[in-house]
């Protein structure tokens, strides 16, 4: 029986597809994802033949490795990650770009002003190539909706082999509900842990030309951290960590925290 309602929910499952991999994301509000429909089903039922159909609906969700379904569905609503989002060529036109500036850096930081970051430099940028200008566009377009205001300065982090980031949830004085990265060089583990409940924890594979998109419930109710090279494994697989830079975009934080 199960089957045969999964069979009758076809279309809605390839448009939450569509969706929780960024080709649709105008129909999200309407959609009733399968994957939910399914955590539904095995709270009520228990059946070995459900929670197996569970499984293999997260499976799909690559970048994603998490057992508690309250957590997948807050992740599948606002922790989208974007593979290949960008090319090989667009990808070493934003290095181009970043690095002479990061250079003047001469070492990477280890005593940053909150004690977030471990091993890294930074910048902010505002003055953008003709060649680095669509890329940044293309993923404003993407992770904002059409009149969110917007910081005009990008963020571009450099951290080193041996950096991490530890724990931490984003100062609301900095950015608003949203942040968008594109991850160059280096794979990294994003771990996502609740604020409240330390056992809702997930862990997010950020592949290099990649783009993650963080809002909402992912921005405040989670901290987030990248791991540290000895801790960097995804599903059980070692994830080989490098230098990585990721550039990254914000919207502007409410009016009401910057007075």
């Amino acid at each position: 029986m199960l089957l045969r309602t999964l069979i009758r929910y076809k279309h809605a499952q390839e448009r939450c597809a569509m969706v929780l991999f960024g080709r649709n994301r105008s129909d999200f509000v309407s959609c009733p994802p399968i994957v939910t429909y399914l955590i539904t089903r095995q709270q009520t039922t228990q059946t070995p033949d459900t929670a197996e159909l569970l499984q293999n609906e997260l499976s799909k969700f690559s970048y994603l490795h998490c057992h508690v379904p309250e957590v997948v569905q807050v992740c599948q609503r606002d922790m989208l990650v974007h593979e290949n989002f960008i090319t090989e060529e667009e990808e070493q036109i934003l290095f181009e770009e970043v690095e002479p500036k990061l250079k003047r850096h001469l070492r990477y930081e280890y005593d940053h002003w909150d004690d977030a970051i471990h091993g890294y430099k930074e910048i902010e940028r505002s003055d953008w190539s003709e060649q680095s200008q669509p890329i940044l566009q293309r993923v404003r377009r993407l992770a904002f909706p059409p009149g969110v205001p917007q910081l005009h300065l990008v963020h571009v982090l450099d951290l080193a082999k041996d950096g991490w980031i530890k724990p931490h949830v984003d100062s609301v004085k900095f950015a608003g509900n949203a942040i968008a990265g594109l991850s160059l060089l280096s794979p990294c583990v994003m771990r996502l842990v609740h604020n409240d409940n330390k056992a809702w924890v997930a862990d997010v594979l950020l592949k290099p030309r990649s783009l993650y998109i963080m809002r909402d419930a992912i921005r405040y109710d989670y901290t987030h951290e990248i791991l540290k090279i000895e801790e960097s494994k995804f599903r059980g697989e070692e994830v080989p960590r490098n230098r990585r830079i990721s550039v990254i975009c914000r919207n502007e934080p409410p009016t009401s925290t910057t007075d």
